[in-house]
């Protein structure tokens, strides 16, 4: 509901913006938006040097009921100069009831927008229709007393309007109205049209919402099942309030307003209605791309769902871009111009944001690639962390120590990444450090029971298992232990890593000798040494072995590896975790 309201505060605000450029532009300069025409200045003290100037010079000269400054936009005869005031209040009511045309189509260019089959010298602006008496509404260049030239208001127009005046349908509502509710104006308006705009804004939003749940309900019996709450109230809200200005302004139509007024009217509704289009689409995008991201995820293609969610942000901000280019069209902005700096300025946006560029394509191909996935764990360099979001312009990373890494996409697509998440298996690679009084024997068995030890352990690899007497360091004799570990989860992992190292620990044990010191050992004469009876106990196994020609050296035979393969009991007989397996 919050969203909602943040929605219509939104919506309240660019309305009152609009209201207020309209009331306080001269209308004489309404027509004047294109940079073109800002730059050139009107020479005309009354705006009559464009079309655009003329016409809404005359309704906002008419609107205030300065008539005689309204006569001086026709172009009257100099028999019917005395005739200026009351054909300008005539033809002030005929427009106001009677006119049929876009207001913000009216050129303002000082010569004129060429129209098809109209004098180089005139421009059609609408129709005048009152009965079965129609006109068109026309504009002639004409020169003035200094011989500069500027539009009025044709005479063969101005002929006709007595005639269409005549044929007027007399408004029969202010006749059942209070005297002061039609007498009393504010801002040229009377009283009660204004309480008639206002009501009508409640009665719209009624009825919008009327005609939503209507249309909830009918969706409900054409599927024969309720429909998705989430997404219908996401597309219900953009469609409440496009029905409501459609509705208030069915109900505004009837009010016969004055052209001005209807004008800025029409200025405020279509800013409006784009809103609600653009809102509408931004729901219908983002209930489609929620879908086709559950669909991506379900499936298990976790880059295609993040793709999506990149380029569901790209349309979001392409309908923003249009629906504010849309705006500005519909408020009279020349858009031919607008687009054409629009295109240099991208030009120059391109260079100057190389690096957000950078970072933007380098965000989707990483997603098109996936090389990284949401939730993914991966090192970035000498860093370790879990993806948590792929943005436009970085990837925001979750590390060990609980902050968050922020990484530009455009570094990211450069960078090795190495995705710790897509393991089939994990290393587990030891390295073992002995005792130089280490017999050779004792050395044997070691490496034979460990190397043993990895071929039965379950959850060892035993194709790629070795370990290896590798060499002899300053203070002790060296193996590696190699092997893969048979899971993806690092936490099982770390478990079996401690089993391997403890009885690897217990093999050393048994042998008699011990891991080494990184220190120098100083003999005296009471240390006992090696353990004589545990070394003479392995001598003789060892010497077992060579006799029945069984010395697992280099390797323990094919037979035996699988004789014993993946027959050491794991967990522990005395583990917790086996122990609960047996309940």
């Amino acid at each position: 509901m919050s969203s909602l309201f943040k929605r219509v505060h939104w919506l309240l605000l660019c309305v009152t913006v609009s209201v207020a450029a309209a009331g306080q532009l001269l209308p004489a300069q309404l027509g004047k938006f294109s940079t073109e025409a800002a730059t050139q200045p009107a020479t005309d003290p009354l705006g009559r040097d464009t079309p655009s100037g003329t016409i809404y010079g005359f309704l906002h000269a008419g609107q205030a009921g300065n008539y005689s400054i309204a006569a001086q936009y026709l172009q009257i005869n100099a028999k019917r100069t005395g005739q200026g005031e009351e054909l300008a209040t005539k033809l002030k009511v005929v427009m106001d009831r009677a006119f049929a045309g876009n207001l913000r189509l009216i050129s303002n260019r000082p010569e004129g927008t060429p129209q098809e089959g109209v004098p180089s010298d005139q421009q059609r602006i609408g129709v005048l229709s009152a009965g079965d008496v129609d006109a068109d509404l026309t504009l002639a260049h004409v020169p003035d007393s200094s011989g500069a030239k500027i539009w009025l208001i044709s005479s063969q127009t101005l002929a006709k309007v007595p005639d269409l005046y005549d044929r007027l349908e007399v408004r029969q509502l202010e006749a059942h109205l209070p005297k002061f509710m039609v007498e009393w104006l504010f801002l040229g308006l009377p009283a009660w049209q204004w309480l008639a705009i206002l009501l009508a804004l409640p009665l719209a939003a009624g009825l919008g919402w009327l005609l939503i749940k209507v249309l909830g309900l009918l969706g409900k019996l054409h599927r024969g099942q309720p429909l998705r709450t989430g997404v219908w109230q996401s597309i219900s809200r953009p469609l409440w309030l496009l029905l409501g200005t459609m509705i208030h302004v069915l109900c505004v139509r009837e009010l016969s307003l004055p052209l001005l007024y209807l004008h800025y009217y029409q200025l405020v509704i279509g800013v409006v209605f784009i809103i609600g289009c653009g809102w509408l689409l931004s729901a219908i995008l983002r209930q489609i791309a929620r879908r086709l991201r559950e669909r991506a995820l379900y499936a298990g293609r976790k880059g295609e769902g993040t793709l999506l969610l990149l380029g569901e942000r790209v349309l979001n901000a392409l309908i923003v871009i249009f629906a504010l280019l849309a705006i500005l069209s519909s408020l009279g902005f020349n858009m031919s111009t607008a687009l054409a700096g629009l295109g240099i300025g991208g030009i120059a946006v391109a260079f100057a944001a190389q690096k957000t560029l950078e970072n933007l394509f380098g965000g989707v191909s990483l997603l098109a690639d996936e090389v990284l996935r949401v939730g993914d764990i991966c090192r970035f360099g000498d860093r370790i962390g879990t993806v948590e979001d792929i943005s436009l312009r970085s990837t925001r990373i979750r590390t060990p120590e609980r902050s968050e890494l922020s990484i530009p996409n455009g570094s990211l697509a450069t960078m090795n990444v190495e995705n710790l998440s897509r393991r089939d298996k994990i290393l587990f690679n030891a390295k073992l450090d002995l005792r130089y009084e280490t017999s050779s024997d004792q050395l044997r068995y070691v490496l034979a029971q460990i190397r043993r030890l990895l071929y039965e352990h379950p959850k060892v690899e035993t194709a790629s298992a070795r370990i290896r007497f590798i060499g002899y360091d300053n203070a002790s004799m060296n193996l590696e232990v190699f092997s893969y570990v048979l899971t993806r989860d690092n936490n099982e992992f770390l478990a079996i890593q401690e089993d391997l190292l403890l009885r690897i620990t217990e093999i050393v044990e048994a042998s008699g000798t011990s891991f080494a010191f990184p220190s120098r050992t100083v003999y005296l004469g009471r240390d006992p040494g090696v353990d004589k009876e545990k070394a003479a106990a392995v001598s003789h196994e060892v010497q077992q072995w060579r006799e029945s020609s069984k010395l697992p050296f280099p390797d323990f035979a094919s037979s035996d590896i699988s004789e014993f393969s993946n027959s050491l009991p794991y967990p522990d007989p005395d583990s917790a975790v086996r122990s609960k397996k047996l309940k």
